[in-house]
């Protein structure tokens, strides 16, 4: 099996799998509770948030741990919302994650307004649009750190000095992001940061929201005390350790992790582009998630290469897990202003820490023949568009 679809989720690694079944094993205590077996769990998930602050640059007590990034992202912007009543103004850009369009889409129901910076060909936020944007009605803005289906890494540090200059809180979904480029929240200087542990060789179910110390939020799950008051029920014990060895393994390995993909990635893109003729990169050339590979094979359907790929054991995605199911045109590729046709064409390739030379091999091997065979069956001049 050659796996290219790292940006949907990764495999868990083999240590955070050990790690999980041992606590499993040997752990079962309510965190909540008094008790020692009780203390000894609420220990091992202090153990783990301080590993994630540590990586981010963080303080511990500003992790709150939550079932997903998409929750983290809800968090962010409905809790600051709720928080600032005043506020009816919610900014953000025209390629989100859907976890952040759909909540968008959620404050407009309620009669907010939502305003979406676009993009440039490269998938590069306008920055004299999101200048215009913000208003002194503006609660938070939210932009992504790096776009899960193009790879494009956006200037969050410019961003949010201009946010700041209007006294403006500043979110961004960095899942697609954290352990792939280094991040520093007090570099970026943002005030809520979203991360998901399956991206990063962890488990599902599990992700976080650095929110920091001061800002205004509102809970959006109310119960016990659990999460300082910030997120109750009872915590994913499991899921957190996972999580937090994720982490441990990325502090060790991260580095060496990017070489790698960096340069299967570019042996990958270059090996595509002398093999095949008539194809688009979509995304920043150089200023981009370097694993994430995104090309538009002119005159083909993409779900018609991802399905003979399939059948080579080789697993690639047409964009964003969260709406493949969607039969219209990614919303991202037509935001960087790629015609219908042309955005239902492409194909994302995105590596991780346990792909291969082999698997570059394999791929450069089938795909152009998959490529001429669809083409030929098509009937279309690939040159028409």
């Amino acid at each position: 099996m050659v796996y290219l679809d790292n940006n949907a989720t990764t495999p868990v690694d083999p240590m955070v799998c050990e790690k999980m079944s041992q606590f499993l094993k040997t752990h079962f205590g309510n965190p909540s509770s008094l008790y020692p077996i009780g203390r000894e769990v609420k220990e091992i998930i202090t153990e783990s948030r301080e590993v994630i602050a540590k990586a981010l640059g963080a303080k511990r007590s500003e992790i709150v741990f939550t079932g997903s990034g998409t929750e983290a992202d809800n968090f962010a912007i409905r809790g600051v919302m709720d928080a600032l009543p005043d506020k009816d103004e919610f900014v953000t850009s025209s390629i989100e994650h859907p976890a952040i369009i759909e909540t968008a889409n959620y404050l407009e129901k309620k009669g907010k307004k939502v305003s979406y910076v676009p993009v440039d060909p490269s998938g590069t936020v306008n920055l004299d649009f999101l200048k215009n944007a913000i208003t002194s009605r503006t609660a938070i803005v939210s932009i992504m750190h790096a776009n899960n289906e193009i790879g494009t890494i956006q200037p969050i540090e410019e961003i949010v000095r201009i946010a700041k200059k209007k006294g403006i809180l500043v979110h961004t979904d960095a899942v697609q992001s954290f352990g792939k480029i280094n991040i520093l929240v007090n570099k970026l200087g943002v005030d809520l940061l979203s991360i998901s542990a399956h991206k990063l060789y962890g488990p599902k179910g599990i992700g976080a929201l650095y929110v920091r110390k001061g800002t205004p939020i509102q809970p959006l799950i109310c119960g016990g005390h659990q999460e300082r008051l910030m997120r109750a029920g009872t915590e994913n014990t499991a899921g957190i350790v996972g999580f937090g060895e994720a982490v441990r393994l990325l502090l060790e390995r991260g580095d060496k992790d990017k070489k790698v993909v960096s340069r299967l990635a570019e042996r990958l893109k270059k090996g595509i582009e002398e093999k095949i003729h008539n194809v688009k990169f979509n995304g920043h050339e150089t200023n981009r998630i370097k694993g994430t590979i995104n090309y538009s094979f002119f005159g083909l359907e993409a779900e018609a290469i991802l399905l003979s790929l399939a059948t080579k054991d080789i697993y690639v995605s047409t964009g964003s897990a969260c709406s493949e199911d969607s039969e219209e045109a990614s919303h991202v590729l037509s935001a960087i202003g790629l015609r219908p046709e042309v955005a239902r064409s492409s194909v994302r390739m995105s590596l991780g820490r346990f792909n291969t030379e082999e698997d570059v091999d394999v791929v450069l091997s089938e795909l152009p023949e998959i490529v001429e065979k669809l083409r030929a069956i098509s009937g279309l001049n690939p040159d028409d568009f």
